[in-house]
């Protein structure tokens, strides 16, 4: 094989432009695209120039059928998400999903099984992890100039506004919460009953890459629902989860989507360790920070990491979060054509879910720790067989 044949799942924002940046990288050929909204289908199969070429679906089921898809590339927001993604492999397509996995512990271990007994690759399309400030963090933590990591903070502070959470189920129309009293066939959107903490992969990617290590105990607060900022929308402000890793770390890690804030930068991070300190930067208009106690340094030193990268190839260019989606494509399109293995493979990717969905379940039962699982074969579970508890 030296071309995967991919079916689209899921025609908004993000999927169109997955479209885009798909379709014009070697390797790939959108062969299918579906959604259960028909008059988003016209748009993305606009974009395309052999869509004579290309089925349109609106129930997955049919997708999956089709024996011209290789892979799936799953853009959907949807509480099934990680159900769609292990239906996928279980149909025998490799899976390229959008964050997050899954939103249930059950369908992180059906993920899992399904990739173990079949071979297929899944790849969790998470590219912050791809910054370049993170591999610079993760030579500066793996050479011991932090010491040892005791504690990192990682958040997402998106303020949304107020155009993603209504939408008219038949067309596929985003309204505001100003439009809702002219525009009846709003309806709530998944947003309304996702936890926002289970957007926590895009900041525990990236910090646990730099560890090398994965969380154990996971306990977490939120503001009440519905938003002080906007009372229309059903989502907490804040949610605040604290995290144990393996290697004895302490994250503290913070989602919100419908907070106000003055910056387009929504994501910020530290790491301390016995001997250092990294901080990224507080705004554009500020430079990430570093003091390394062993090197003379009275104070912090502005360094000029970014999320670009020095070496990113030229097809990088334009593909989106400052290029690092590139990187993502780039990786399932190599481990499905058995050009190089997935770094971030099915067990990293889950350890990335699983203390998110938890930290939710924690907020539910008023934040009680709750241990996480983790998902390498054992002993007691050998590869491909659902744990007794799941």
């Amino acid at each position: 094989m030296d071309e995967i044949r991919v079916g689209l799942v899921g025609l908004g924002h993000r999927g169109l432009w997955w479209l885009q940046s798909i379709n014009r990288m070697r390797g790939y050929r959108i062969v299918a695209i579906c959604d259960a909204i028909q008059p988003l289908h016209e748009p993305a199969l606009a974009r395309l120039e052999h869509r004579k070429d290309v089925a349109a679906y609106r129930r997955y089921e049919d997708l999956l059928a089709d024996k011209r898809v290789d892979a799936v590339a799953l853009t959907v927001r949807s509480l099934d998400q990680g159900g769609m993604a292990a239906d996928g492999l279980e149909a025998g397509k490799h899976v390229h999903s959008e964050v997050p996995a899954a939103h249930t512990i059950r369908d992180c271990w059906r993920i899992v099984t399904a990739v173990e007994r079949t071979g297929l690759i899944y790849q969790l399309g998470e590219q912050t992890r791809y910054f370049g400030l993170m591999d610079a963090w993760r030579d500066v933590v793996a050479s011991g100039r932090l010491g040892r990591v005791t504690y990192c903070e990682g958040q997402y502070i998106g303020y949304y506004g107020t155009t993603q959470f209504f939408q008219d189920p038949a067309t596929g129309r985003f309204f505001s919460v100003e439009d809702l009293k002219s525009h009846p066939e709003a309806k709530p959107t998944v947003l309304h009953v996702m936890p926002p903490i289970h957007y926590l992969p895009h900041e525990l990617s990236p910090l646990l890459k730099v560890l090398d290590d994965r969380v154990v105990e996971v306990t977490a607060m939120s503001t009440r629902s519905p938003s002080y900022s906007h009372p229309e929308i059903a989502q907490p402000d804040i949610s605040v989860a604290l995290m144990k890793t393996e290697k004895d770390a302490v994250l503290r890690m913070a989602t919100g989507f419908t907070q106000p804030v003055p910056s387009h930068d929504h994501h910020w991070y530290q790491i301390i360790g016995t001997k250092g300190r990294l901080e990224w930067r507080r705004s554009p208009q500020d430079k990430p920070r570093m003091w390394l106690a062993d090197s003379q340094m009275h104070d912090f030193a502005l360094v000029d990491w970014r999320y670009e990268r020095t070496d990113a190839p030229v097809e990088a260019a334009g593909s989106g979060h400052a290029d690092s989606d590139y990187y993502v494509h780039a990786a399932f399109r190599d481990a499905v054509l058995g050009v190089r293995p997935l770094e971030f493979n099915v067990y990293r990717a889950i350890d990335t879910a699983a203390p998110a969905i938890l930290a939710a379940d924690s907020i539910e039962q008023g934040t009680k720790a709750m241990r996480v699982p983790d998902f390498r074969p054992s002993a007691s579970r050998p590869a491909g067989r659902m744990p007794a508890e799941a």
